[in-house]
């Protein structure tokens, strides 16, 4: 298997084999599709290397049956690699914040509650792969303080990988982020008139 080989060696007094090894934030952001496909494949490789998993899912409705959390789910309980843990934060849709009825709790509410959840596990190391899903959004509408998650991640005790999805990433979490992918649209389905399809969406 070809090993790449890094442009630069920083003098930062690590060895190798421990820069090698260092925990990673990253970033899937941008307007194309796949930012969250590409989460969960490295939640594949995670799970194929025994590392504990939690999914968090912000924003899109608890109703949505995605595809991705039937096959993790499912890896997760063979017993063969890691576990899996996949958690529901918010509801409504990415790109439509619904109205909420009488007597519920917010969605911002319960979107801050998930990531008082994640800080919660990140302090007791709970999880080795973290995936953040649509969580970026959060962080674009201000319900969520960047400042705030910059600081978390910075902080985390232990070996602990993190990967965050969602359009419009701000700059302070990209300029943090030790990986950064900007998902670009060449053409989509939906450019045609074509909405979402059983195989591709879900």
């Amino acid at each position: 298997m070809p090993q790449g080989q890094p442009t630069v060696v920083p003098d930062d007094g690590l060895t190798t084999r421990q820069r090698r090894n260092r925990a990673l934030v990253m970033v899937h952001t941008g307007v194309g599709k796949g930012k969250s496909t590409a989460a969960f494949g490295m939640a594949l490789r995670a799970w194929n290397q025994g590392w504990p998993i939690g999914v968090f899912q912000f924003v899109k409705s608890a109703k949505w049956k995605v595809g991705e959390e039937n096959a993790l789910k499912a890896l997760g309980e063979t017993g063969k690699g890691g576990t899996v843990t996949w958690n529901k934060m918010g509801e409504g849709w990415s790109w439509i914040q619904r109205e909420v009825a009488e007597g519920e709790q917010s969605h911002e509410d319960k979107a801050r509650e998930g990531w008082e959840q994640v800080k919660r596990d990140l302090a007791e190391e709970r999880y080795k792969f973290y995936v953040l899903d649509e969580f970026a959004y959060l962080l674009h509408w201000g319900w969520i303080d960047v400042k705030e998650v910059v600081e978390v991640l910075r902080d985390r005790p232990g070996h602990q990988h993190v990967v965050i999805t969602g359009r419009n990433a701000p700059q302070e979490l990209v300029d943090f982020a030790d990986l950064v992918t900007d998902m670009s649209k060449v053409k989509h389905p939906m450019d045609a008139g074509q909405k979402g399809q059983r195989g591709i969406e879900w």
